[in-house]
């Protein structure tokens, strides 16, 4: 009896661990995430071709040089709005191979127009 604290001390421990791996999108298999960082600024993302492996989980890190840009890549169901000196992270696995195209849905000029790119996911 002396010891049980401990033991239950350790479970919790790791089941607190187990159940924020796989909360946080974390796979308990141990796979790696491709992070891919992306960064927008007037009037253009680099990269602007992105090549990604279906099944492979991904983190877009997006962070911008000058002003707010948006990234919206509506097949992949990803959007999001990206403000100068705070990186947003879209994590999400590519569950089918072809061409996606991203823009910006943000106004940011003459020229915003051409602020698009493409993600490849290859099988």
């Amino acid at each position: 009896m002396r010891h049980s604290w401990r033991r239950r001390a350790a479970f919790a421990t790791a089941a607190l661990a187990f159940a924020g791996g796989v909360a946080a999108g974390g796979s308990t298999e141990g796979s790696e995430v491709q992070t891919v960082k992306v960064m927008a600024k007037r009037f253009d993302f680099t990269p602007d071709e992105i090549t990604l492996k279906k099944g492979v989980p991904v983190d877009l890190e997006l962070t911008t040089a000058d002003r707010v840009h948006g990234f919206y890549a509506p097949k992949l169901n990803l959007h999001a709005e990206v403000k100068p000196g705070e990186p947003v992270h879209l994590r999400f696995t590519p569950e089918t191979a072809g061409t996606f195209l991203f823009q910006c849905d943000m106004f940011c000029g003459e020229g915003h127009e051409d602020m698009n790119g493409k993600i490849v996911v290859v099988e």
